[in-house]
């Protein structure tokens, strides 16, 4: 039997919440409707998958607030403009990025590991490999102490 964490975060309903989240954004991105339009679309389904109803909003919400500012910070990471980006790469970019720098709470190896699996799972064959390559390098730089001492364990 699992044993709840101390902080109340369940980490499977988080998931959840990423990927619906990564749905929700590529909606936005394409549709160009409002943020809270494209949540209402996917909350239903959110709360029948039993995902992380709350940061599913934060997420959304954080992103559209704050897609200036993630795009300008990734800027430096990618080889191309960020509309140039895959759509499903460049919703995985802004949803790690925002975190790693609005959700300090979140260990950065985990909005890693759920943006290679989640690009894995939704983006093109080798996307994954691009991800991982621009956030490992974002890291070192918007995490570096985190970041150091996770080198320093390996």
């Amino acid at each position: 039997m699992k044993r709840p964490r101390p902080d109340g975060v369940d980490p499977v309903a988080r998931s959840r919440a990423r990927k619906r989240a990564l749905q929700a954004i590529y909606a936005w991105q394409l549709g160009g409707r409002a943020m809270r339009d494209v949540i209402e679309e996917f909350a239903h389904e959110q709360e029948r998958e039993f995902a992380d109803l709350e940061y599913f909003h934060d997420l959304l919400l954080g992103i559209e607030k704050h897609v200036a500012e993630l795009d300008r910070e990734l800027g430096p990471y990618l080889d191309r403009p960020v509309d140039q980006v895959d759509p499903i790469e460049r919703g995985v970019l802004r949803l790690a990025a925002y975190e790693l720098l609005h959700r300090i709470d979140v260990p950065y190896r985990v909005v890693l590991n759920e943006a290679i699996e989640t690009t894995k799972r939704f983006g093109a064959d080798h996307g994954h490999t691009y991800v991982n390559g621009v956030l490992d390098r974002a890291c070192a730089s918007w995490r570096e102490a985190e970041f150091r001492a996770a080198r320093r364990r390996q």
